[in-house]
C-alpha cells in the first residue's frame, strides 16, 4: 500500500555564515532557504539528497532594499510577504506585488521567497513573468566567486537553469522601470486561491518615442512551454502599428501562435492555446487603458 503522505527522509541540517564556506559545501549539497518546494520534493522521493544548507543566515540573502537612482534589491532569504508590504515596491514595482500575491496562501507567502520561485525554474511560477518584464538580473555566488545574470537567459527547461553546482543565487535586482510605465498579472488556474497556473500572462506597457507606436510592451507567458517565453512577434506588433483595439487582437493571436504548451492533468494544450490569446488581449488592454490615463 502506497503511504498518500510520506514523512520527510533523513538528512543533515547544515548552516553557514559565510558565503564562501557555503558555496563550496554546495558543490555536494542543495540549498534552501523557505523550502516550499524543497520539503515537498524530498518528501515526495523527487529530490534524494543527504545534506542541505540553509541560506538565511548568509548577511548577502538577507539584503532588501530600494534606491530612487539604482532601483532594487531583494536577497534569497526575503519572503514574499515582506516584497508584498513594501511600500517602494508596491508604487514603483506593482506588477510585482500582484504576482506574488497570487501565490499560494499567506500562510506559505511567509516562507516563500521570489528568489525561490526563480530558482525553482517553473515554467508556471507566478512570479518569473513580472521579474523578466521588470528586466531582472540575477546575483550568484559559486565556487570560482560573484557574477550576474540577466533572468531572461537564466531558464533552460522545467526545473533547469544556468546554475552549477556549489552556486548560491543571494538576490534579484531589478533597474528602475520606465517612466509612465503600467502593468498586469492575468492567471487562469484550477481553484480561486493557491494554485499553480494554467496559464499566466504578465504585461508591461510604457510610451516610447523610439517606436513607430509610440508605446513599447513586454509580455511574458507562463505555463505554456517549457521556459517562460516571451513572445517577440507580439512585442514587435505592438511597436510598429497604432495601439487600438485590432493591433491588440492581432498581438494576443501572435502570443497564442509563438506558445507551445503541451496536455496535462490542468489543462489541454488548445485550451492554453486559447487562454493565451484572451488573457493577452485583456492583459495588454488593461495596460493600455492605465497607460492613456
Amino acid at each position: 500500500m502506497i503511504n498518500p503522505h510520506p514523512g520527510l527522509p533523513e538528512f543533515d541540517y547544515v548552516r553557514f555564515t559565510a558565503l564562501e564556506d557555503a558555496s563550496q559545501f554546495l558543490a555536494e549539497a542543495r540549498p534552501f532557504s523557505g523550502g516550499t518546494d524543497t520539503f515537498v520534493r524530498m518528501r515526495d522521493g523527487i529530490w534524494k539528497v543527504k545534506y542541505l544548507v540553509d541560506v538565511k543566515a548568509l548577511k548577502e540573502t538577507q539584503a532588501f532594499s530600494f534606491d530612487p537612482q539604482n532601483g532594487l534589491l531583494i536577497g534569497a532569504a526575503v519572503s514574499m510577504n515582506r516584497v508584498i508590504s513594501h511600500p517602494d515596491i508596491q508604487r514603483i514595482y506593482p506588477t510585482l506585488v500582484e504576482a506574488a500575491h497570487t501565490v499560494a496562501s499567506y500562510q506559505l507567502r511567509s516562507r516563500a521567497t521570489v528568489i525561490g520561485n526563480l530558482c525553482n525554474a517553473s515554467p508556471a511560477g507566478d512570479t518569473i513573468g513580472a521579474c523578466l518584464v521588470y528586466q531582472g538580473v540575477i546575483h550568484i555566488n559559486g565556487v570560482d566567486g560573484p557574477r550576474e545574470e540577466p533572468l531572461a537567459g537564466f531558464f533552460k527547461g522545467p526545473g533547469k537553469s544556468t546554475l552549477k553546482p556549489g552556486d548560491i543565487v543571494t538576490a534579484v535586482s531589478f533597474p528602475l522601470p520606465p517612466k509612465g510605465h503600467a502593468g498586469r498579472y492575468l492567471k487562469v488556474n484550477r481553484n480561486l486561491v493557491g494554485d499553480l497556473a494554467i496559464v499566466g500572462v504578465t504585461a508591461l506597457g510604457y510610451p516610447d518615442p523610439s517606436t513607430k507606436s509610440g508605446y513599447r510592451f513586454r509580455i511574458a507567458l507562463a505555463s505554456v512551454a517549457p521556459v517562460p517565453q516571451i513572445p517577440i512577434p507580439a512585442e514587435t506588433i505592438l511597436a510598429d502599428q497604432p495601439i487600438n483595439d485590432e493591433t491588440i487582437a492581432q498581438a494576443a493571436q501572435a502570443a497564442m501562435d509563438a506558445c507551445t504548451p503541451i496536455d496535462d492533468v490542468r489543462g489541454t494544450a488548445r485550451y492554453r492555446k486559447y487562454m493565451v490569446r484572451n488573457m493577452t488581449r485583456q492583459a495588454v488592454s488593461d495596460v493600455w487603458n492605465r497607460i492613456r490615463r
